[in-house]
């Protein structure tokens, strides 16, 4: 595939992104020379068995293989032998041999149905030989799940392009969030875009459309979240004190961009931690919901009128240092529902302002 013109992006100091993220994401950070690899054990990955973490990461490393470089040690957390069965602990370090970095990044599998592997090339915003860019829709899962069967791992072998390896996800986005979705296509390039993330050499910017207009227009949202179950048996991300057991800072940056009246604001949203949902609840928190976002605004988050119901969160660009050197620098337009929402309300889509100026720390 031929690559495509890099976009600029809109400037913003280094962030991780967006938090719940996982093929590799702060994990793979470093290879020797004699491809052993070291990964760190990401926030969302603390508590769980290290064979979960395997079929997480590596699908195509079965239980039996697993189990032999456990005997032979060549699988270590912290420099210590482990079990299958063992915890995890967010920020630990885990040595993967070299036979790891030669497997492929899941089972083999059929290819894609043709309508499939149309639809992922037609995402590509950026490719090069070492990254594809995408601009995932609305709607479409980054990844498998509970009675999920489509989603963008699994048309990944439509871009493996004649390569050995099959294409790796980078990170996340949830279901109905839009926007720019890193893709690595060998497993050191992983390894240097995961070390980006950790370090947070790397800034995210979403666009959202909420209800009503935060005052002030410009500001930061201090809010540690956990996990709760809620009645019915769902598990949500909730506002709690910042001392509480489970709880994870979370700090979030939002400039307001344009305003329709006093019903809706756009707003130019940066996560300068990453947790799961932390844009949705820390708006919801301050009392200004996303658009469509039911699960955490309830309906005074649905869309009327002209307004689809459907989220109006779309991540918008990325910048990230890129494997080869230099900065990767990306721009995914609007989804087509939050183009016609921006059309209705007068706002500019193609707009190229930058909104936050450089942080000197960010400190989760």
């Amino acid at each position: 595939m031929a690559s495509k013109k890099m976009r600029s992006a809109v400037s913003g100091d280094p962030i991780p992104i967006a938090h719940n993220l996982t093929n590799f994401e702060g994990s793979v950070n470093r290879m020797d020379g004699k491809g052993v690899t070291t990964a760190i054990i990401a926030e969302d990955e603390g508590g769980i068995r290290l064979d979960r973490w395997f079929r997480r990461h590596f699908p195509a490393l079965s239980h039996v293989q697993l189990e032999k470089l456990l005997r032979k040690g060549e699988v270590r957390l912290d420099g210590k032998r482990v079990k299958a069965s063992d915890r995890l602990s967010v920020g630990q370090t885990m040595r993967l041999p070299p036979q790891i970095g030669h497997l492929p990044a899941s089972a083999p599998a059929a290819h894609p149905p043709t309508q499939d592997a149309g639809l992922i090339r037609a995402l590509v915003l950026h490719a090069d030989d070492q990254v594809f860019v995408l601009n995932k829709p609305s709607g479409l899962a980054t990844q498998g799940g509970s009675g999920l069967t489509r989603h963008v791992d699994g048309m990944l072998d439509a871009l493996t392009e004649g390569r050995r390896q099959r294409p790796r996800l980078v990170h996340r986005l949830d279901r109905d969030t839009s926007g720019v979705l890193i893709v690595a296509r060998t497993v050191p390039a992983a390894a240097t875009l995961a070390e980006a993330l950790r370090h947070r050499d790397a800034s995210k910017i979403y666009w959202a459309l909420v209800m009503g207009i935060p005052k002030p227009q410009s500001g930061t949202i201090k809010l540690a979240l956990a996990k709760r179950s809620v009645p019915g048996g769902e598990e949500r991300m909730v506002p709690t004190e910042r001392h509480a057991e489970d709880a994870k800072a979370a700090i979030t940056d939002y400039q307001v961009l344009g305003v329709a009246g006093r019903s809706y604001a756009w707003l130019a949203v940066k996560p300068v931690t990453g947790r799961t949902h932390q844009i949705r609840v820390h708006l919801a928190a301050i009392g200004h919901p996303i658009i469509g976002d039911h699960k955490y605004g309830g309906n005074a988050a649905a869309g009327s009128g002209e307004i689809a119901d459907r989220l109006h969160l779309h991540a918008r660009s990325i910048d990230i240092a890129h494997p080869a050197g230099g900065r990767l620098r990306v721009t995914a337009p609007l989804p087509p529902h939050m183009m016609k929402t921006w059309k209705l309300l007068g706002f500019d889509p193609d707009t190229q302002i930058q909104p936050f100026a450089p942080r000197r720390s960010a400190t989760a």
